[in-house]
Order: C-alpha cells, then structure tokens, then sequence
C-alpha cells in the first residue's frame, strides 16, 4: 500500500471512496446507524449519513470523559454535547472518526456506546494512509467463499496499525 503525500490529496476523492466502501460495506446490514466522534468525525459522519439516507440515525459523541488518559491530559476547553436520537441497542453502528492512531479515542467512544445500549455490532471505516503517519494494513480474517447452497461468506477485515509495513 503506498503512502499518500497530504500536500497532493485531493478530499472530494477520497471522499467518494470512502462514500463507496462504506456503500459495499453496509450493503444487506439491517438497522444500520452512524456515529460521528467530535470534532473531526462528526461531520464525516453527518456527510455519509446525509449521501446514505441514514440522517435520521446519525448521532455524535464527544470521548472526553471516557478516554483513559483524561486524569494527565485533563478536559478540553470545549467539550460538546454527546447527541444519539436512536436506540442503539442491537443497530449495527459505523463509527466515524477522522483519524485513528493508538485505538485510544475509538475505545472509549464504543465504551460511551454501551452506555446508550450494547449495539449487535460496530464498524470502523476503512482509511487511507498519510505520510508521516502510522500505516494501516487490513488482513482478511475470513474470504468470500461458497458455503453451499449458493450462500456466500462474508469477509471481515480487522484494521492493525504498524510502525512499518509487514506482509500479514
């Protein structure tokens, strides 16, 4: 996977891309809901819900009492008001943020989750990697494959973060 060079990214591409992974991604999930993380992921997330038809079950959370390092860095000088307008008990939730470095703000936003209800599933979207940053790698854990009777497999990607590039 190639590094991208931040100084010759076009945002309205990646965007359509990520616009259409999401699309394959969620394709035959039932109940599906957004969720946005405060700041950079919230309007990612209102932008997919508004394109995906899902405005109506799009919500924003704001981490800042859950992480775990809220004793050393202290609250932020602008907390925002978490908003979920939905029954998150059993949706199947995309969790949107704008960037994903050590996993620290994705876990406590799916600990503020369980909070509103235990979602059947959460989902992170798929993200390109930027010079200068950590790279992300996703690895099949299971292929598209026959599983008799004309049903077909699922894939599921797990997203690991790695100082360098390895062959998974």
């Amino acid at each position: 996977m190639s590094t991208l060079n931040p100084n010759q990214l076009d945002a309205e591409a990646l965007y359509a891309a990520l616009l259409a992974d999401v699309k394959a991604g969620l394709e035959g999930v039932a109940d599906v809901a957004i969720v946005g993380i405060h700041s950079g992921g919230a309007w990612i997330a209102e932008r997919l819900a508004a394109d995906l038809g899902l405005s109506a079950r799009c919500g924003v959370l704001d981490v800042s009492f859950y992480r775990d390092d809220y004793a050393k860095k202290g609250l932020p000088a602008e907390v925002k008001p978490t908003n979920i307008g939905f029954d998150v008990a059993a949706a199947n939730i995309l969790l949107v943020d704008d960037v994903l470095y050590t996993g620290r703000t994705t876990r406590a936003a799916i600990n503020e989750l369980f909070d509103y209800g235990r979602p059947a599933r959460i989902m992170l979207p798929r993200r390109a990697p930027v010079a200068g940053r950590r790279r992300f790698r996703r690895r099949a854990c299971g292929r598209a494959a026959r599983a008799g009777a004309g049903a077909q497999a699922r894939r599921r990607w797990k997203i690991h973060a790695n100082h360098r590039p390895r062959l998974i």
